[in-house]
């Protein structure tokens, strides 16, 4: 199969930019938005500078997958953080049709199969221009999985996907995620929607109750996995009692004793 997009995705007014090498899928998404574009997929077969979340490298040799979805104004502000948990459903979604029962969502962006990370998503804000030519704030969407190939030296458990099954390639797998992420943009229904995505969300994450390890702003902690609030906080039980963590790191302990080890 070429490249291309689902027909739902293509109904719904979805586009595809197909780059060879580039810098990075998302500057393009974000260039894409400031010139009034609106539902862009931009995929590239090899990024020489990748982005991950807190200003990590993303490493990216060719054939796994680089794409980043530009959206134009797609909710009110406040409700732009939660499009994380938009893709990370249709990430999982799109993963489950060829690996299914393996992967789970880790809060707050990685896609695990078992204790070893495989996708890693990153939200990035830009200013866009809506139809009338005003000002607006739009998102660039940017997913990577590793499916032939995956990094080393980076101090933690990593995966792909041809390590779980055989034949999948990463026009197979962008064909199926362009068709989940339709299905989960249109459930999140520009914000109005996200209690059903965090429910989504949840039970295709860690159990209720998982062991995780905390790096935040206000100090590492330590305990059990509650869940997530209403606007998609991380809950976490811990010796203090329940607490609510807005950002950080978490990683499973599991997870934790492999990179130690």
């Amino acid at each position: 199969m070429a490249l291309q997009l689902s027909d739902p995705a293509s109904a719904a007014g979805f586009q595809l930019v197909h780059l060879p090498s580039i810098g990075s899928t998302n500057a393009i998404a974000l260039d894409l938005m400031r010139e009034g574009q609106d539902r862009s997929w931009v995929v590239a077969d090899q990024q020489l500078s990748g982005r991950g979340r807190h200003g990590r490298v993303w490493t990216s040799p060719p054939g796994n997958l680089y794409a980043s979805l530009a959206l134009a104004a797609p909710c009110e502000p406040r409700h732009l953080p939660q499009l994380g948990f938009v893709a990370g459903v249709a990430l999982a979604g799109a993963v489950a049709r060829f690996v299914p029962r393996l992967a789970r969502l880790k809060w707050p962006n990685d896609l695990m199969i078992g204790y070893e990370k495989c996708a890693g998503i990153l939200l990035e804000g830009g200013r866009c221009q809506h139809e009338n030519g005003s000002d607006g704030q739009g998102v660039a969407i940017g997913i990577g999985i590793n499916i032939a190939a995956m990094p080393e030296g980076l101090g933690r458990p990593v995966t792909a996907l041809a390590a779980h099954i055989q034949n999948i390639t990463r026009d197979d797998l962008f064909f199926v995620l362009s068709e989940t992420m339709t299905e989960a943009l249109a459930v999140f229904d520009r914000g109005a929607g996200f209690d059903s995505i965090r429910e989504m969300w949840l039970a295709l994450a860690m159990p209720i109750g998982a062991r995780i390890s905390v790096s935040a702003p206000a100090g590492p902690c330590e305990g059990r996995f509650l869940g997530l609030d209403r606007a998609g906080h991380l809950l976490i039980e811990t010796e203090r009692g329940q607490e609510t963590i807005l950002a950080g790191d978490v990683f499973l302990v599991e997870e934790a004793s492999l990179m130690k080890g």
